[in-house]
């Protein structure tokens, strides 16, 4: 079913100079801010104190932010934990305090605001489970992009998983930079947003790797740009459809769904239109810079010759 008709292929490849250089240009920004800036790492990647504590009434966040703000941690994360009464909060070490002296100096101050306030549980996460934290999430990053480079290979040809790879790659840089340029904090359910992002990145790039494995068998007599711009727009009311309805539940996500998906939901929100430009400018763009051919894709069979009745 099409929503969206295109009566007229649109001159994608045209454009693809232009694209390039906006790709290249929020890459390197992208790669510069990380180096220069970094990440600003949470509680799970650097270590500190988690504290599980619960009222008897609905907890005003609010408020636990402001008392924590008193008590200079301003960088601490609160949220709903489970129901809207029980509350987690990650405070980030504090090399002069203990774990026990800081989750005893955080409850006193949330009892005088609040008698109601009891401490369910409290952990220490040090920063050694931090740094394997950190490890296993690149360790997982580098597999899932092998995993791609070698499903497009097979599935298409080496050139396109080489394009597939890069074009999703560009997307995680560009999420990761964001990141980096405006300190968000990264914890693990943003890595998991990346992950995320790549498996869908690379599921839109399939699509329109197929469409342009049809369109080079339909298309014989068509310029290779011709034939890439023919598959992108004939795939553009499925992306219009498909992109859009999940864009509107990560938005709706974003702005509802509070401090505890915030930035899960604004990782996919970049992600995703990211993951758009890229497989349409990105991967198409190298596909042809790589130089694929008709024959990369569809065998072409070669008729015996005749000369005078018998075949030679």
């Amino acid at each position: 079913m099409e929503f969206f008709r295109f009566k007229h292929d649109i001159p994608f490849m045209s454009w693809r100079r232009t694209g390039a250089v906006i790709s290249i240009i929020t890459f390197i920004l992208s790669v510069y801010f990380i180096a220069t800036k970094g990440l600003n790492l949470g509680v799970d990647f650097t270590g500190g104190t988690v504290l599980e504590v619960s009222y008897s009434q609905t907890a005003d966040l609010g408020k636990i932010r402001n008392v924590l703000a008193d008590l200079e941690m301003s960088d601490a994360s609160v949220q709903n934990f489970g129901t809207s009464r029980d509350v987690m909060i990650r405070l980030p070490m504090k090399p002069e305090t203990s774990s026990a002296q800081l989750s005893e100096i955080v409850m006193t101050a949330l009892r005088q605001a609040d008698s109601s306030v009891e401490m369910k549980r409290v952990e220490f996460v040090g920063p050694q489970v931090g740094k394997e934290l950190l490890e296993n999430g690149a360790l997982a990053l580098l597999f899932v992009s092998l995993g791609i480079v070698a499903y497009l290979a097979m599935r298409f040809e080496w050139k396109f998983g080489i394009a597939g790879i890069i074009a999703n790659l560009h997307d995680v840089i560009i999420i990761v930079g964001f990141f980096a340029f405006f300190q968000w904090e990264f914890s693990l359910t943003v890595l998991a947003a990346v992950l995320a992002i790549l498996g869908y990145s690379v599921n839109e790039s399939v699509v329109i790797f197929d469409r342009i494995r049809e369109n080079f068998r339909k298309l014989r007599k068509a310029s290779i740009a011709k034939v890439i711009d023919s598959a992108i727009t004939q795939t553009m009311s499925r992306t219009i459809i498909t992109h859009g309805s999940t864009q509107l539940v990560v938005i709706s996500m974003l702005l509802f769904g509070g401090e505890t998906l915030y930035y899960f939901s604004l990782a996919l929100t970049i992600g995703i239109l990211f993951g758009i430009y890229s497989s349409i400018m990105v991967g198409s763009s190298i596909i042809m810079l790589l130089g694929v051919k008709r024959e990369d894709l569809v065998k072409i069979e070669k008729k015996p010759l005749e000369n005078d009745g018998a075949v030679v």
